[in-house]
This record gives C-alpha cells, structure tokens and sequence, in this order.
C-alpha cells in the first residue's frame, strides 16, 4: 500500500493506494509527505476533470453503498445533485444516501461534493469550507 498527501488550500489530501486502486482519501491539517497519483495533484489545481484510469475501492460490487457510490459517481464535473435525486437513482432514501457520504472512503473520486441538500450545501467532513472550494472550484473551472 502507498501513501502520500497533497496539498489543497490549508488542508492536506492524504491518499492511500496501491496501483490504479485507492483506499482511501482524507482531508486533515497535517499528513505526511509522500507522493499521490498525478491525477490528485492536477485535480486539485482545476487543471484536470477527472481521475482515469484510478479506481475506488468502494467502487467494487458488493460495498455496501455500491449503488450509491455509482449514481454519485456519474454526477458530472461541475454540477450537484441533491440527496433526494441520489437516493431515486440508488433505489434508497435521501437519509442513507446522507450515511453513504458521510462514510465515503473516497471522496473526490466519488465525489460527495457534488451531493447537496435541497435548500443548501448539506455537510462535509471534516469541513463544510473544503466542499465549499472544490464547487467553486469546478464551476470556475467547467468545459
């Protein structure tokens, strides 16, 4: 397994991963040093939409949230959807698709950014701020 951290505003990115699949990605004040996929690094500077060929773990079949993740997954670069519209796609309730975000062990590649409530941003951990920058942005930044 690897890890590594980027930086994004103040924060760090750390990702653990090994080959084309990552693990984990998290948000913290400090992480340690170490080298990330490119495709981390050229997100996080709005110079790239997406992160080919790199895969979530929580991606495979058979996660608990599969189907949540995938429908998240789809949400295109530069627009949200709402936990209601998420849940209609994943056949589930806004409530569990709230769960599912919560518990995202891959945000950015499955991008819970892009999941708003209906009448505002809904949460992000561990800072609603980070949520705030990466939909700015993407919009700043969208084809």
């Amino acid at each position: 397994m690897n890890h590594g951290s980027c930086r994004f505003g103040l924060w760090r990115v750390a990702v653990d991963f090994n080959g084309d699949v990552v693990y984990r990605v998290s948000f913290q004040k400090t992480a340690p040093e170490g080298v990330v996929p490119v495709q981390f690094t050229r997100f996080l500077a709005g110079k790239s939409f997406d992160f080919e060929p790199l895969k979530s773990a929580a991606l495979a079949d058979g996660e608990l949230y599969y189907k949540i993740y995938r429908a998240v997954s789809e949400i295109p670069y530069g627009e949200t959807r709402t936990y209601a519209e998420i849940a209609e796609t994943a056949g589930t309730h806004a409530r569990v698709v709230g769960n599912a975000m919560a518990r995202n062990p891959t945000p950015l590649i499955v991008p819970c950014h892009r999941v708003v409530s209906k009448d505002g941003l809904g949460g992000f951990t561990p800072d609603l701020e980070i949520k705030k920058e990466l939909l700015a942005m993407e919009n700043k930044n969208k084809r």
